[in-house]
């Protein structure tokens, strides 16, 4: 086999568009599909097809990624790709499902005799545009020269966690990376409205901390854009990341673990969306500390 491909990917939301140029500019054939085509159609001028569903844009292709919203989004979209499926194909998801989500899309892999990959991936726009994400993997090592090519053109690294894709060893690493990540976010926003509630010069407070173990990239990141009303495009959406935090906290119930800052930062991200922040970037669950708007 070569390393040009032909590979679908369903879901051009921020992720899956970033990925979908990336593979184009690597020389794959590429397919593209979303449940808005106008989300997908900009990735003509890059030299992707936009099919019209995904049974047309799954036939023929040696990889299909899904990057969709969740799991049983990913699973709904794959049942009516089934048709033109072919046994062999590879299945790259790197939608973040969940471990219960998992199960099902697992479970269907076998029954359509598919590859599968259980493959989420770490970072946000910036990194994803410039294929530079890491990208988290599970699945049998006699296959993986199949989607090398593929994991190579959207990330700058590949951290293979297992050979079972089903066992969800990749998800699991995915949803423990998140929870830090979520909880950051958190604490970024929740430090910024007390200081400013407090009438401390944020200025200061990262003077105090500057250098230090306490200090962080992220943190610095992430207070900037709410600083400097920078909530849009979002890197990564409140809606999503919310999700992504009821994962979380139903992955710790599934094993007897009681997860209060995952489960606290969710109801965060649910208010902050409902305050007209949901599709920002997460960091605007700063919004969340306040009965109405505050500026940052």
């Amino acid at each position: 086999m070569t390393d040009q491909l032909t590979v679908t990917v369903l879901g051009t939301g921020i992720m899956g568009a970033a990925m979908a140029r990336n593979l184009a500019r690597a020389g794959h054939a590429v397919r593209v599909w979303n449940r808005s085509r106008d989300k997908a159609e900009p990735l003509a001028a890059d030299g992707a097809h936009v099919a019209d569903g995904p049974e047309e844009a799954v036939r023929g292709a040696d990889v299909v990624l899904t990057m969709l919203y969740d799991g049983p989004a990913a699973l709904d979209v794959m049942r009516r790709a089934a048709p033109a499926l072919r046994p062999g194909t590879a299945w790259v998801q790197s939608t973040t499902a969940g471990l219960d989500a998992l199960d099902g899309l697992a479970a269907f892999a076998r029954e359509q005799g598919l590859v599968f990959f259980d493959a989420p991936v770490l970072g946000t726009r910036q990194p994803a545009e410039a294929g530079q994400l890491l990208v988290l993997a599970a699945g049998p090592a006699d296959a993986r020269d199949i989607v090398a090519p593929v994991l190579d053109a959207v990330g700058s690294r590949t951290v293979w966690t297992g050979e079972d894709g089903a066992a969800g060893s990749a998800t699991r690493l995915k949803l423990v990376a998140n929870s830090w990540v979520i909880a950051a976010t958190s604490a970024a926003g929740e430090v910024l409205a007390l200081a400013g509630a407090l009438d401390v010069d944020p200025e200061h407070f990262f003077a105090a901390i500057a250098g230090g173990p306490l200090d962080m990239g992220y943190l610095r990141a992430k207070t900037d854009l709410i600083r400097k009303g920078a909530l849009t495009p979002p890197q990564f959406a409140v809606t999503t990341a919310a999700k992504d935090a009821r994962l979380i906290v139903a992955a710790g119930e599934r094993v007897g673990v009681r997860l209060d800052v995952a489960a606290a930062s969710a109801r965060r991200l649910e208010r902050a969306a409902e305050l007209g922040h949901g599709g920002e970037d997460m960091a605007a669950a700063y919004f969340a500390s306040f009965d109405g708007e505050r500026s940052g």
